[in-house]
């Protein structure tokens, strides 16, 4: 059986705010609806798919071309976050996308931590890698130093 639902939130690989998919049950119910991913889909529910959209308009970048120029810039210099760390270079904590998003505004760009993707938890200092979705088609693979700091 499958369950017709609307993306509350992007979800890799399935789709993003707004779009009207179908799983299987045991997707919708254990994981998409609990975790508040998607709504279950209904003939009202249009009304909240156009408030999605709309909203995702105003925050997306505009066009591919602004896409691949920040992702030029992002790709240019890594990107620097300073955090506790202890004497074996181990960090108390992780780094998060939210401060690897503060710091690339830190440096002049904007980015919507949502759309930042780390692939192993960053729990260490040194040289990361992580993706950042600028725009359906652009996607940026951007350094991340992590030094000791703060």
């Amino acid at each position: 059986m499958a369950t017709k639902l609307i993306l509350t939130h992007e979800v890799t690989g399935l789709g993003t705010a707004g779009d009207v998919v179908e799983v299987k049950d045991g997707y919708a119910r254990n994981y998409l609806l609990p975790r508040n991913l998607a709504t279950p889909w209904t003939k009202g529910g249009q009304k909240q798919i156009d408030q999605i959209t709309a909203a995702r308009r105003k925050h997306a970048i505009a066009t591919i071309e602004d896409a691949h120029a920040v992702r030029d810039s992002l790709q240019a210099k890594p990107v620097v976050v300073q955090v506790r760390a202890g004497a074996n270079g181990r960090l108390f904590g992780a780094v998060t996308t939210k401060d690897i998003a503060e710091a690339i505004a830190a440096g002049g760009q904007t980015v919507d931590r949502r759309k930042i993707e780390v692939g192993q938890p960053i729990k260490s200092l040194g040289d990361h890698q992580v993706q950042i979705r600028l725009h359906e088609d652009v996607s940026a693979t951007v350094d991340v130093q992590v030094v000791a700091g703060a």
